[in-house]
């Protein structure tokens, strides 16, 4: 099933139930009013959740209406835990390769995260409000599991059978922040602002075969000012899966219901033609693009967002649909808008769709 959380003037948002192809909505006020309601007493509640779908998706629910993402907030709008991992050790490798370090060992093995924000999420179509263009603007699409209960000490296996939903993320990183941030040695803090979350969350099942072993197997589509810059596999170059991830959290602690677990940039490696490495997949980053140009040219040259661009990040399931509906937003200053249209801030080399050259970096930042 999939569910979202429509704005309703209040902090965490009114609980609806949405068709399987994003285009109707009900209430789910008969069962309950908020998603955490239903994460607390999943066992309960999602059975009849699951029949309102089936009602839905039917034509039998009397009280449905047009499905809008402009008026979702996140699926979880705060959460008890949002911990983000950097699961796809490719990117990690394209930071420390443009500063001409090496991947320490352990992190074949042992997971890198951090604990972020999770009292203030932004919905998929929110705007990015940031202080200052010279902080660095960069999107991260990535992937992210909502969690049951997960008990302390769960082995990756358990863990996996604690995920209750899978929604799309928005992981904004201000790359200008973070290393004067990391020297510190305490990890991200105002580096991170908000992150938003698909419009809809979607049940294991809703995947169909494309859930498979913990990873989502299908390509995660990122729009930059409305160029297409990312068609990452987000499958099989995943080297922690999810149950590892939340495994990972639940060594010292419970993992309580509402946790939110992200999987960090999805990456893809490149691929060597003509005698020189080229990446045809694009990038869920601007940073690791620029890592890529310091590995090609010894420096990026790919700037960082402005006021006025947008990202769009989307996923479609193996029958082309989309799965989760849009991220769609647009970075503003805390001034407000812009009155005129920006210019776009992608150089013609770099503007071209995925497959182009157009390398990233990361600057001092591995999630």
């Amino acid at each position: 099933m999939k569910l979202a959380t429509l704005k309703d003037g209040s902090r965490d948002g009114q609980l609806v139930v949405v068709s399987r192809d994003l285009t109707l909505a009900h209430y789910a006020t008969g069962i309950a009013n908020r998603l955490q309601q239903v994460l607390d007493d999943w066992g309960f509640m999602s059975p009849q959740l699951q029949d309102l779908y089936a009602s839905l998706n039917a034509g039998r629910a009397r009280h449905a209406f047009p499905f809008d993402p402009s008026m979702c907030m996140a699926p979880l709008p705060r959460a008890y835990q949002w911990a983000d991992g950097s699961a796809y050790i490719n990117h990690v490798e394209l930071v420390r390769k443009a500063r001409n370090a090496e991947v320490p060992e352990s992190f074949y093995t042992d997971p890198l995260m951090y604990q972020g924000g999770s009292d203030d999420f932004l919905g998929p179509t929110d705007d990015v409000v940031v202080p200052s263009e010279a902080m660095g603007i960069d999107f991260e699409a990535e992937i992210a599991v909502v969690t049951g209960d997960v008990r302390m000490g769960a082995t990756p296996e358990q863990a996996l059978e604690g995920i209750r939903l899978v929604m799309l993320a928005n992981d904004v990183s201000l790359r200008n922040l973070i290393p004067a941030e990391l020297a510190k040695g305490f990890g991200f803090f105002q580096s991170k602002p908000a992150t938003a979350f698909s419009p809809v969350a979607v049940t294991l099942d809703e995947l169909g075969e494309a859930w498979q072993q913990g990873r989502v197997h299908l390509a995660l589509q990122s729009s930059w000012n409305g160029r297409k810059v990312g068609m990452c596999d987000a499958g099989p170059e995943m080297t922690f899966h999810f149950g590892q991830l939340i495994a990972h959290i639940a060594k010292t602690r419970n993992v309580r219901a509402g946790s939110i677990v992200g999987s960090g940039t999805v990456s893809n490696k490149g691929v060597e033609k003509n005698g020189h490495m080229d990446w045809p997949k694009g990038y869920s980053c601007i940073a690791e693009k620029r890592c890529i140009e310091t590995i090609q040219t010894g420096q990026p040259y790919t700037d960082f967002m402005k006021f006025g661009d947008t990202i769009r990040i989307e996923m479609k399931g193996l029958d082309g649909r989309s799965l989760f509906g849009a991220i769609d937003q647009e970075i503003v200053s805390t001034a407000g808008r812009p009155k005129e249209a920006p210019v776009s801030l992608v150089k013609p080399q770099q503007a071209g769709e995925v497959g182009d050259e157009a390398p990233q970096a990361e600057e001092a930042s591995e999630d």
